[in-house]
């Protein structure tokens, strides 16, 4: 069964245009997508979260989206726009779904504004490299934009596409990776590589998170591996669930398996009166 298209949009905000993908009516869950990814990449999620508002933005940088400002932004940045893009959404309350590099976002944005939210999942997550020493900061920061620069799209996007997944990965799943890599812009590559070699998730909950939050990782994630997010669990304190059969970009490997974990998550937490102030237009 082919999963129900999430529609491209795009409203403008203060710093510029902001696009995103939408999919449902109901209590919003908002998808913050990886670094090497997009908004069209969460589509196979909605076949199986009926009854929700699914909003996956462009990260700023991706798609459409206006980039950063900043040169060398921090998660703080990024959670900024997103303040912005929910406030012109008229979202007040929501489920916060972080997928890898989108999980120090999802932190950032908890700390920022912990009132709009009933839950945080940080899936997959990313840590950030902020403590490491500055040879392998600034390793991290070139390992990814810099050949995205050097071989081109088709070369990287053929390369690193399958990483994201299980060995056994679905073909089609592989082919949707790679689309999504191909739409990377060198730009926005950059600044969210600068923000993963130079911040970290846990310099936003230095006393845990501010909300109901749990930690879900793919049992084949050979990227942020399912012991690391273990750990990460254990030290905020919070529930450890893993998705069986999924790499790293697990909500692709098993969509059922990760939106029955998001449904489980989110329904306890939203109730009717978690609802929007208005809908924009496409």
């Amino acid at each position: 069964m082919t999963p129900r298209t999430m529609t491209p949009r795009q409203l403008r905000l203060d710093a510029g245009p902001q696009a995103y993908h939408e999919s449902g009516a109901g209590p919003a869950i908002v998808l913050l997508h990886g670094i090497s990814s997009g908004a069209a990449s969460w589509a196979p999620l909605a076949l199986h979260l009926a009854g929700y508002r699914l909003l996956a933005w462009d990260a700023p940088g991706y798609g459409d989206s206006q980039p950063l400002a900043a040169a060398e932004p921090t998660a703080a940045d990024y959670a900024a726009r997103l303040d912005a893009w929910l406030d012109a959404l008229g979202i007040e309350r929501c489920v916060l779904v972080g997928h890898s590099l989108g999980a120090m976002m999802a932190s950032a944005y908890a700390a920022r504004r912990p009132e709009q939210l009933t839950g945080v999942i940080l899936a997959d997550p990313a840590l950030g490299y902020r403590d490491a020493d500055e040879a392998k900061r600034d390793e991290v920061y070139r390992s990814r934009w810099t050949r995205l620069a050097e071989q081109g799209h088709e070369a990287y996007a053929a390369a690193r596409a399958p990483r994201l997944l299980r060995d056994d990965a679905d073909p089609g799943d592989v082919a949707r990776v790679r689309e999504g890599m191909r739409r990377l812009h060198v730009e926005g590559f950059a600044q969210a590589s600068w923000m993963l070699a130079h911040d970290a998730l846990e310099a936003y909950a230095p006393a845990g998170l501010p909300v109901p939050a749990t930690v879900l990782c793919g049992d084949a994630d050979a990227i942020t591996p399912p012991e690391a997010s273990r750990a990460l669990a254990g030290r905020l304190g919070l529930p450890y669930r893993g998705i069986a059969r999924a790499g790293h970009a697990s909500y692709i490997d098993a969509p059922e398996a990760f939106a029955a974990a998001v449904a489980a998550f989110a329904e306890p937490l939203l109730t009717p009166s978690t609802r929007t102030r208005k809908r924009t237009t496409p």
